[in-house]
């Protein structure tokens, strides 16, 4: 966010101290206060206190970022004795943050061809998973950690895969058509013959995925050459 947004912030915030109360619903506390035509000393303070706050805000990385090129976090060990554990099944919490009320675990896990368009899977774990040729169309992954496992063929088309890791991952004809792949890794993935025409790829990390050895082929459904479906020039 660039700094010019900073005087924007704080002439927002004075204008909802100075409005009349009767026209306008106090959506924050007033920070310009006024005494006899002079502007008081707590109201500079919390002018600049604002602006602080507003500065770290705006300039600190986007969260999305941090969370899909994160390159190690400390897991729990699997609990196996959950028979019920190794199951597709989505959220009802809905949150974007990927909030759930016990871990999502699906680490080795044979789940291959099984349906799930539409769950929200946001928050899951998968390692060693085999999820090849699950339909997970329109799905939601925010803050999925993806990696080590098997998605051969599987279909995210209209998908939202936020803040995930498909590190060291197999994607071998997998479909992203139109999908949302926003501060997503693709670290050490094998996507040969995937298809990701039209999705949406930020500029870092498409330049991460065009140096990816495994982007090429042709995606055997739809046909579509995976390195330009992503955009990538031609080697």
């Amino acid at each position: 966010m660039r700094s010019s947004t900073y005087p924007f912030v704080l002439i927002v915030s004075c204008a909802y101290a100075f409005a009349p109360e009767k026209k306008f619903v106090n959506l924050f506390p007033p920070v310009c206060k006024e005494k006899n035509g002079d502007w008081s000393f707590e109201g500079w303070r919390n002018i600049f206190a604002s602006a602080a706050i507003s500065a770290v805000i705006f300039s600190s990385p986007l969260s999305s970022f941090a969370d899909g090129q994160t390159k190690d976090f400390k897991l729990p060990p699997i609990d196996f004795k959950d028979k019920s554990r190794c199951i597709l099944s989505s959220s009802a919490i809905g949150q974007a943050n990927a909030a759930r009320d016990k871990l999502y675990d699906l680490r080795e896990c044979k789940l291959s061809g099984q349906k799930a368009a539409g769950f929200d899977l946001s928050g899951v774990i998968m390692t060693k998973t085999d999820v090849s040729n699950v339909d997970f169309k329109e799905a939601y992954f925010s803050k999925g950690y993806l990696r080590d496992s098997n998605f051969d063929g599987a279909d995210f088309t209209n998908a939202i895969v936020d803040r995930a890791s498909f590190r060291a991952s197999s994607l071998r004809g997998a479909i992203f058509a139109n999908a949302v792949l926003t501060g997503t890794s693709f670290e050490n993935a094998d996507v040969e013959n995937a298809d990701f025409t039209d999705a949406y790829i930020g500029d870092f990390d498409i330049r991460f995925l065009c140096k990816n050895p495994t982007l090429k082929g042709e995606n055997p459904i739809t046909g579509a050459d995976t390195r330009m479906s992503v955009g990538c020039s031609a080697k």
